[in-house]
């Protein structure tokens, strides 16, 4: 599945203006951004900046299109997640952080790209991707924008 620049635009701009009208009710949510080799996690922070009980988990394997390219905002970082539904099929979902600053939503996208290249090479080496696909085709599937 190839992503084009500008595909996450539409659900972000849906995810934003839910995020403005939450904000006019409660506190902004304040969440870590933990992106490593193999998994990203969303640290939900509490409004003392504390971590809380709940994180999302994201396999990097599953993270198909990331993007710091928004009209919007120029401080939003999304990605594309392959979500698996209980009959094995599956969705692509749009997930998406307000970072403090147009550099940090960048550097978010780098360090997305940086995981991919790690995961992909240790998957390859590990031998659950074949051998006879080239790197050039399977890195292409993971497209990072940062604009």
């Amino acid at each position: 599945m190839q992503f084009l620049s500008g595909c996450t635009e539409k659900p972000v701009i849906e995810l934003w203006k839910k995020h403005t009208l939450a904000r006019e009710d409660v506190f902004p949510a304040n969440a870590l951004l933990e992106i490593r080799p193999f998994q990203v996690w969303l640290h939900h922070l509490d409004l003392k900046g504390e971590a809380t009980v709940h994180m999302d988990t994201f396999q990097v394997a599953r993270i198909a299109y990331c993007t710091a390219d928004h009209n919007v905002s120029p401080n939003i970082f999304a990605w594309v997640y392959r979500e698996i539904n209980d009959d094995l099929s599956y969705q692509m979902d749009c997930h998406a952080v307000e970072c403090e600053s147009k550099l940090e939503a960048k550097k978010l996208a780098h360090a997305m790209m940086e995981a991919f290249k790690k995961t992909f090479h240790s998957m390859k080496s590990d031998g659950r991707i074949h051998r006879n696909s080239s790197s050039e085709e399977v890195s292409h599937e993971f497209e990072s924008d940062d604009g």
